[in-house]
């Protein structure tokens, strides 16, 4: 039978040096203040009893844990695909993939998070680099993910032994602990976008890894034009009757961009033609939804496309919670809280919690094939509405 210890206090069991020398982590400062207590020889000796009994008063502390309004850690930026991609390379002849590392997966760090590969408190964004006849091992996580390609074709992932080809434009949803695998079947490289849900996983101490297989099979290396779960669930508006029932994430592993840019000009279009259709006056939107429930393809993260026609500008909107925007297509100003940027295709920008954004489309035929400026856009907007914290301002 299994038997466990109890440490006592003579002898402590895994106590950091500094506490067992009689230091504290918790400092409480006796400030001189209006709506704070007279400074007094008692209060000070109050505050150090609190320091011994690690206790923290609230009336020290209200201001930064109950603030008017969300004051994110995170701050806006703007990172260059073309610069992503040229370091992405350099790793590519440099950096192996496999066992250990896993991913030729490079993060990005939001410059106010203390150099953590986070984009935002609770999403991750990073641009994944496969070489021509590379394999990304097989494995699983709870953190739920999706891949998003902004150009190239020729790699395939390979979810649950279903190999899904990926090509500009398309959208791959990933729910957590499924197990999947990359294989670059092309001559030349190829770079995509990964956004996963990991800061929020490692914050609330839920995450699980898992290796799988080394290698995937000779069969799933095939390259068929449409995947099972496309052929299954890829049928607007119609459910297999055989799998009705809802899954937290979606089935259908790979959302093509014909069909979103098919549904964003039809927006547009209807606008023009007099009727309701788009979010705002030259701005079209859709949002990438799970076929079996409706709502959203991953648990924690909400993904969406927005088309902008050229010329047309955004309203400034805020919300709870943050997003990461990719430029698919043109070119545009984009203004977040005190910052503004010019972007083109391929460009990252993050838009932390409650900070207001702005739109302006600059594309044109040169530089986008849809005349509009196209953007990816994905939040932790589920996580919000479901703990009833959603809200949204505009102006």
């Amino acid at each position: 039978m299994a038997t466990t210890s109890r440490s006592t206090a003579s002898q402590p069991v895994d106590e950091p040096l500094d506490q067992a020398v009689g230091s504290t982590p918790v400092h409480v400062k006796a400030v001189d203040a209006p709506d704070q207590p007279a400074v007094t020889p008692e209060l000070e000796d109050l505050y150090r009893g609190f320091e011994k009994e690690l206790l923290v008063p609230l009336w020290t502390e209200i201001g930064d844990l109950m603030p008017p309004y969300p004051r994110s850690k995170a701050q806006p930026h703007l990172w260059e695909w073309q610069t992503l991609v040229e370091l992405a390379d350099r790793a590519g002849h440099l950096v192996p993939v496999g066992r250990g590392g896993e991913r030729r997966a490079i993060a990005l760090a939001n410059p106010s998070l203390g150099g953590k590969p986070y984009a935002s408190p609770t999403l991750w964004a990073a641009i994944q680099y496969l070489m021509p006849g590379e394999d990304a091992p097989e494995h699983r996580h709870t953190q739920n993910a999706f891949r998003f390609v902004v150009e190239g074709e020729g790699v395939w992932t390979v979810v649950g032994r279903d190999p899904v080809p990926m090509s500009r434009g398309d959208f791959l949803p990933q729910a957590g602990w499924n197990w999947h695998a990359h294989h670059n079947a092309a001559n030349k490289p190829m770079a995509w976008i990964d956004g996963l849900d990991i800061p929020f996983q490692y914050t609330s101490e839920a995450q699980f890894f898992e290796f799988g297989r080394d290698e995937i099979s000779d069969a799933e290396r095939v390259t068929p034009d449409r995947s099972r779960s496309q052929r299954l669930w890829g049928h607007p508006g119609l459910s297999p009757v055989s799998q009705i029932g809802s899954t937290p994430g979606s089935p259908l592993l790979a959302y093509r961009w014909e069909d979103t840019d098919r549904a964003l000009t039809d927006q547009l279009e209807l606008e023009a033609e007099g009727y309701a259709g788009t979010l705002e006056p030259g701005h079209a939107a859709v949002r990438f939804t799970n076929p079996t429930n409706g709502r959203d393809v991953l648990p924690t993260i909400r993904t969406e496309f927005h088309r902008v026609r050229s010329g047309a500008e955004t309203g400034p909107v805020r919300e709870t919670g943050s997003s990461v925007y990719q430029v698919f297509d043109g070119a545009g100003r984009v203004t977040v809280g005190d910052f503004s940027w010019s972007v083109t295709r391929g460009d990252l920008f993050v838009v932390p919690s409650w900070q207001p954004l702005s739109i302006r489309s600059e594309a044109s035929a040169s530089d986008s094939d849809s005349g509009a400026l196209d953007l990816f856009r994905f939040s932790d907007s589920p996580i919000f509405e479901a703990l009833n914290l959603a809200r949204t301002q505009t102006h």
